[in-house]
């Protein structure tokens, strides 16, 4: 999905979201989900945002993937404890997709969905590499992230009173 098409499914991205993160170790609240609809809005009109959603027969949403290529100015790499070597942090808005969220719904993981989700996002992306933060403390993300080639590069917070996550990093073949 592009951008205005991500953003008019809203509400099965607002779905599956909120259910996923409210779940240990995200424990998120209504106020922490509001908050990242307010950037899912500014996301969905950035040209290179891709989002994938993954729904049952009968439309029920069960998973979802999305992000977009990080501009020249992002703030991402300042989100980092310790800093990370300038030619890590260039950015010109075409290296790195920043890929923001990727959460599938308790009763359908397990089935490869998530894996899915995450190709059809990046499918055709152009990028060098792909960054993302994952909360250390859920096992089968990071496991997931490792085993699909992932490398720790730092820790941050990405949001303020957020707990610690790890910052991972993928260089894509091209």
């Amino acid at each position: 999905m592009d951008g205005p098409a991500a953003a008019q499914a809203e509400d099965a991205f607002h779905l599956v979201y909120a259910e996923v993160f409210a779940e240990a170790p995200y424990c998120e609240t209504a106020d922490d989900v509001k908050a990242t609809f307010r950037r899912f809005h500014s996301q969905t009109r950035k040209h290179t945002f891709r989002g994938a959603l993954a729904r049952t027969e009968d439309g029920e949403p069960v998973g979802i993937a999305y992000g977009h290529v990080l501009g020249p100015s992002t703030g991402w790499w300042d989100q980092l404890t310790a800093p990370v070597p300038d030619e890590m942090r260039r950015e010109d808005g075409r290296r790195t997709f920043g890929l923001m969220e990727l959460a599938v719904r308790t009763p359908w993981r397990g089935g490869g969905i998530a894996r899915r989700l995450y190709d059809t996002v990046l499918d055709g992306n152009d990028a060098e590499r792909v960054v993302l933060n994952v909360h250390p403390e859920s096992r089968a993300a990071v496991g997931a992230y490792r085993s699909w080639g992932y490398r720790k590069v730092g820790e941050a917070r990405p949001w303020e009173g957020a707990d610690l996550h790890h910052v991972l990093l993928l260089s894509l073949p091209h």
